[in-house]
């Protein structure tokens, strides 16, 4: 007998046929009533999703995954919205991206098309499930979801729920398949399910999506973890300079795209450290940094090089004390994720160097690192944050779970 992972892949393999042929109208009708179905039963997705909540403390789940797992009525009312914003965006498939006549009359049209079933593996947010959703299917793609087992009470209801709705309308239900079985097996069989599977998208920390980029035989879109940085040069207005690194550290820690390392020019932390660490301490965030810092602010526990490699989605941040922008780039050479960096200077020609020399998905001068989604980016809800090269980088909407496919037209012509 076929394992839970093999069943549900071809089922998702099969209902691609399906997925392929829908209109617009048709993907927009289904993805607003999901988005209706999610408010109607809101209180039995809150009912399970308590049931993660209680289990994660059990375990000693710390507060920042357990504020990454929880749902509330405004959160499950934002996850409903965000599908009704992927209603109301272009729909890719079918866009015509070229075309062009050959001398001998064939003329060929480069197209969009969806890219088939698409494996989400993933952690204790159960927001994903639906972003995933809800991108996935408005691009004519079946999805395999495997969340985390911090969240399983709260995909299987969302899940339910989604593909109950999915029973009025065009779209087969079966585009929407969860694997339930909890065991990292089944992960590892997901990522060789050649043939069934077009493509795996993994979404989480760094030991998942090294897991997956090292064992996959599917192709893999890689999304990265967030090692994030920000440098404040010599120049930075400080009022400017404190609020982007506060909002980059505080507003949301849990997030990849929080920073996760504060380096400061010598010259500005010289006039400012105190200042700044003031307001980080204040925040009950927990400082580690270099001998410099260290030494002048008593809160400042040393950090170890294994600091600076790590994403802590905590209320954790390292300092270090730069020399000038030389340093600060070979010290986010050495430890960047190439997920977002950021500058903060009024020297503009520092900024342009740091936005051509740093290698990452989002580069930013003088704003928060906190910007780099899919939302803030106009793309609407995103699957991912992708930190590879290939197919897709940065936030990917719609366009990053297409294909092409080229169409084309002849009148008899044969090849000599």
């Amino acid at each position: 007998m076929a394992s839970e992972v093999r069943q549900k892949a071809t089922l998702a393999q099969n209902a691609a046929n399906v997925m392929n042929k829908m209109t617009t109208a048709q993907k927009n009708t289904a993805l607003a009533a999901m988005a209706d179905a999610l408010i109607e039963n809101q209180a039995s997705i809150i009912e399970a999703n308590g049931k993660d909540l209680e289990r994660g403390r059990e375990n000693g789940t710390s507060p920042s995954l357990l504020d990454r797992l929880a749902l509330n009525e405004a959160r499950v009312a934002d996850i409903a919205e965000g599908l009704r914003q992927v209603v109301e965006l272009p729909d890719p498939v079918g866009e015509l991206l070229e075309q062009f006549d050959r001398p001998n009359g064939l003329r060929v049209e480069k197209t969009r098309v969806p890219l088939g079933v698409i494996g989400m593996i993933y952690e204790a947010r159960p927001n994903v499930t639906v972003d995933a959703v809800g991108l996935c299917l408005k691009t004519g793609n079946c999805v395999v979801l495997r969340g985390g087992s911090a969240a399983i009470e709260s995909n299987r209801r969302i899940v339910e729920v989604l593909r109950e709705a999915l029973a009025a309308t065009d779209l087969p239900q079966d585009a929407i398949q969860l694997i339930e079985d909890s065991d990292r097996a089944s992960v590892n069989e997901m990522l060789k399910l050649n043939g069934l599977l077009d493509v795996v998208i993994p979404r989480g920390g760094a030991a998942l999506i090294r897991n997956v980029v090292e064992n996959a035989t599917v192709p893999v879109i890689e999304t990265g973890a967030g090692i994030c940085h920000t440098f404040v040069d010599e120049s930075a207005d400080y009022d400017m300079a404190e609020r982007i690194a506060f909002n980059a550290k505080v507003q949301r820690p849990s997030v990849c795209n929080s920073m996760e390392t504060l380096l400061l020019h010598e010259a500005f932390a010289e006039r400012h450290l105190s200042q700044i660490t003031d307001r980080f301490v204040a925040a009950n965030v927990e400082l580690r940094g270099d001998k410099r810092t260290a030494e002048r602010i008593s809160q400042v526990k040393p950090a170890t090089e294994q600091d600076y490699a790590t994403e802590y989605n905590d209320y954790v941040l390292n300092i270090r004390i730069v020399a000038n922008l030389d340093e600060a780039l070979d010290h986010i050479r050495t430890f960047s994720t190439k997920h977002s960096e950021c500058i903060v200077t009024e020297n503009a020609a520092h900024a342009e160097r740091f936005l051509m020399e740093v290698d990452a998905a989002a580069v930013y001068h003088n704003a928060s690192t906190r910007f780099t989604d899919g939302f803030e980016f106009g793309f609407g809800a995103e699957i991912g944050i992708s930190t590879q090269k290939l197919h897709a980088r940065g936030p990917m909407g719609l366009p990053a779970l297409t294909s092409t496919k080229f169409r084309v037209y002849g009148n008899g012509q044969i090849r000599g």
